[in-house]
């Protein structure tokens, strides 16, 4: 089907920067100055009184608009399905974080309280996840392994295995927290941009590998110290193996026959979403079964199944975290920190777009940092968002974050009071739990084909990652996924794509010449586009993709000149009679001879006072590379800056081709860029201000204008016998 076009007639002059400037006035703004900033910054009134307040307490501009009667049967019917996920979880990554179970119930209540007054997010569900939970117990395993003596530290002294490993997870979301919270108030929550979806793509499915690894020893009932460290995937597997043959069968049949069960009933609910009025809490309804006939048969005397065990019924006292844990483990914290920034604000991005409201990073990075300090000092461990709890707290009608508040109290009721009910719950249907919760981590495997046909350079990102965190432990290997995210970055921007333009017949627009059949490109002229940046990584690059555009390198070329020049002074010195017997005659315009003794001249081409066309036919001996173009026209409509080694650069280019008599014009340039070019000298009597012009149209008919009116003024050099 032809589309209909409508077309356009436009008649403008050729416009350069110069004579743009000339036709219309620009306004000079004046740029506030450092001091300037920071008087606006100390500055305060009763508006900024008020953002302020509204900044650092969103609960009061969503509360302001909370719609009673259309919101709270919404919320409240959220709250009680998002909490009994939270709790099946929280029990569930406590065990990731080598803690006991009851932990994650503090991890599901103490977070959730801050975040409902400090969040700017409505839809999401604050608390553990499980990337989080393996990280904080590859601490804890460090630190106070099952098998070997623990750190040797003040603060351990007097207390059990657990209250230490306890401690340590606290002190760790404590450090974590201090760091978000720093982040926050320094303003630089924009440090998310650094974490790709593809990186954390493949850092979360490495994560959710060692998860699946962490939990096999549940599954199949057999006891496997922690190990950490880079490998300790390796060595998991491979005492795992080794006891392979005492698998607990109770145990194993338990979690296949929970894990199928919750495959099947999630993946009903995920295609029948629309007829269902909440998501069936599968896990709650397994964990209330498997409870009830772990008790029933008495599971842990007659099989020798680990159980839950004793439940801390209420809430400890308050606690301190340890400094000497600080010292140790502040290099894990602040990769922890940083990862559970990133996922929560990318799920709450989300579901922000989905229902029309913003999200402030800064804010964000605050409202978790308090959280996890208040929780980490009443015991709780890191505290995240995870996906499933918030897709079940957005989808069964939640709208705020009084959801979230209510699935904090129901993780309280069982604190308080219901805890005991759940002792005799196995492990491995905690551990089943987890393992069946990764799939959608786990799915993302796919990912890799149509990441290789469609970016290669994000495949290895991705890949890398993935190995990375996989095999060296996720803080070594998120390291690795940002040093290859960031080598990327500097391949595409050290190795831009240069591309030579043409004409589209019958309109002022330039494309790639490689990718059209029917394109003109006048003779004379070559139009080159860069497309990044320039600066000190790639000017060399740029010069050499220029010299292959052109055809030839023009310092190349002036220096082959010079040296016939010298060669012809040296003839002319030689021999007197060097016109009578060689013939060599140099023309002006004018049509005079000029005699030898006027060859005595520097050999630079600037200074001679004749032009030569040095593609005609030269005496013998003297060779000089043909230069057949006699424009340039660069194409910087995608060079969002210059540093100085680039202008540096680029003066000394620009310089070589005006010296062989090349004409360059650079087209596109951003006003910015112009500013810095003045600002740094770039200009003198070789380079004007008037090789810039608006596009590259009105460079090349320019071009062509000069040289079809010059055409009659070039000189020869021609050798002649008399």
């Amino acid at each position: 089907m032809v589309t209909l076009r409508k077309q356009y007639v436009v008649a403008r002059p050729v416009y350069s920067e110069d004579s743009f400037a000339e036709d219309h006035e620009k306004i000079y703004r004046v740029h506030k100055t450092i001091l300037n900033h920071l008087r606006d910054y100390f500055t305060w009134d009763l508006q900024r009184t008020r953002d302020t307040a509204l900044s650092l307490l969103p609960i009061i501009g969503w509360m302001k608009i909370y719609k009673i009667k259309k919101w709270l049967i919404g919320d409240v019917v959220s709250g009680i399905s998002t909490g009994l996920v939270a709790i099946m979880q929280g029990l569930a990554f406590a065990l990731l974080a080598s803690l006991p179970p009851s932990y994650g119930l503090y991890a599901a209540f103490f977070p959730i309280v801050i975040y409902f007054f400090l969040g700017t997010s409505r839809h999401i569900s604050v608390g553990p996840f499980p990337v989080l939970s393996l990280m904080i117990g590859a601490v804890v395993t460090r630190l106070v392994p099952e098998d070997q003596p623990h750190a040797n530290f003040t603060s351990f002294e007097g207390l059990t295995q657990d209250q230490r490993r306890v401690l340590v997870a606290s002190s760790v979301t404590f450090l974590m927290g201090i760091f978000q919270l720093a982040m926050g108030i320094l303003q630089v929550g924009f440090i998310v941009v650094y974490l790709s979806d593809t990186l954390i793509s493949g850092f979360t499915t490495a994560a959710a590998i060692q998860i699946l690894v962490s939990q096999l020893k549940f599954v199949l009932g057999l006891v496997v110290p922690g190990i950490s460290g880079p490998f300790a995937i390796i060595y998991t597997l491979e005492k795992i193996f080794v006891q392979i043959t005492s698998t607990n069968i109770c145990d194993l049949v338990m979690s296949i026959v929970i894990m199928v069960v919750v495959f099947i009933v999630k993946d009903l609910s995920d295609r029948y979403r629309a007829h269902l009025p909440v998501p069936i809490p599968v896990e709650v309804i397994m964990t209330v079964i498997a409870c009830g006939v772990s008790y029933g048969f008495n599971f842990e005397k007659r099989f020798g199944i680990d159980v839950v065990g004793k439940m801390v019924s209420g809430y400890e006292s308050p606690i301190a975290p340890s400094v000497e844990v600080w010292q140790d483990s502040a290099v894990d914290a602040f990769p922890i920190a940083i990862v559970a920034f990133a996922v929560a604000f990318s799920v709450a991005k989300v579901y922000a777009i989905k229902h029309d409201y913003t999200i402030d990073g800064n804010q964000e990075l605050i409202a978790f940092g308090v959280s996890n300090i208040f929780g980490a000092s009443f015991r709780a461990f890191a505290a995240s968002t995870a996906l499933s709890r918030s897709a079940v707290q957005e989808s069964s009608g939640g709208k705020t974050q009084v959801a979230g508040l209510i699935s904090a109290l129901m993780a309280m009721i069982v604190t308080l009071a219901l805890g005991f009910l759940l002792e005799p719950l196995p492990k491995s249907v905690l551990g089943a739990l987890v393992i069946v919760n990764l799939k959608g981590m786990l799915m993302q495997l796919r990912e890799i084909p149509q990441l290789w046909r469609r970016d290669k350079p994000e495949c290895v990102v991705w890949v890398g990652t993935c190995l990375g965190a996989t095999l060296l432990g996720l803080d070594i290997g998120l390291a690795v996924g940002l040093g290859l995210e960031l080598l990327t970055v500097v391949f595409r921007i050290q190795f831009p794509c240069c591309s030579l333009l043409a004409n589209i017949p019958g309109t002022e627009l330039y494309r790639n010449r490689k990718d059209y059949l029917h394109v003109v490109e006048p003779n004379g002229v070559k139009v080159m586009m860069m497309s990044s940046p320039i600066f000190f990584a790639n000017i060399e690059f740029f010069r050499d993709k220029l010299a292959q555009a052109v055809g030839f390198n023009p310092l190349r070329v002036l220096r082959k000149r010079n040296k016939a020049l010298r060669k012809i002074k040296r003839l002319s010195k030689n021999r007197d009679n060097v016109i009578m017997e060689k013939g060599l005659v140099v023309q002006t315009s004018d049509g005079s001879y000029k005699n030898h003794e006027e060859f005595d001249l520097p050999c630079d081409l600037k200074d001679l006072p004749f032009q030569i066309d040095w593609n005609a036919e030269l005496p013998a001996n003297i060779s000089v590379p043909r230069v057949d173009i006699h424009s340039l026209i660069l194409d910087f409509s995608a060079v969002s800056f210059l540093d100085i080694s680039a202008l540096k650069g680029l003066k000394t280019t620009l310089k070589e081709f005006i010296r062989i008599h090349v004409d360059v014009y650079i087209v596109s340039c951003d006003a910015n860029i112009l500013e810095k070019l003045h600002g740094c000298m770039f200009f003198d009597d070789e380079i004007q201000t008037s090789v810039f012009f608006l596009t590259v149209h009105d460079a090349m008919l320019h071009a062509l204008d000069k040289h079809a009116e010059n055409k009659h003024q070039r000189y020869v050099m021609s050798q002649t016998r008399l």
